[in-house]
């Protein structure tokens, strides 16, 4: 039998991304769709801002910082390249700590 054939899938609990993550999660993996065509440009821009600053901002409360006071923008870069994220900018740095502030 070749060696191929040995070896064992990985299992859900198992992380399959490329990228460090902080925690593995016992939910299957969302199915990405496209988004919808026909919208400006800033409009894919600010969504996509969103949604990176949601997952930063999930990512801090999991990590136990709760106040928008605690998330320096030192903290979010840090915790963006735990998760294997790109540094943020300045106007996501923001957006996080106005997630976080309106999350309670």
């Amino acid at each position: 039998m070749p060696a191929a054939a040995l070896q064992s899938k990985p299992s859900r609990t198992q992380s399959t991304a490329q990228h460090p993550v902080l925690f593995d999660s016992p939910y299957e993996p969302v199915i990405k769709r496209p988004l919808p065509a026909g919208r400006p440009r800033e409009w894919y821009v600010a969504h996509n801002r969103r949604l990176k600053a949601m997952r930063l901002a999930i990512a801090l409360l999991d990590s136990g910082v709760y106040l928008p006071s605690q998330a320096h923008d030192a903290t979010i870069h840090s915790t963006a390249e735990d998760i294997g994220m790109r540094p943020p900018s300045d106007t996501t740095c923001r957006m996080v700590r106005a997630f976080m502030r309106y999350s309670r």
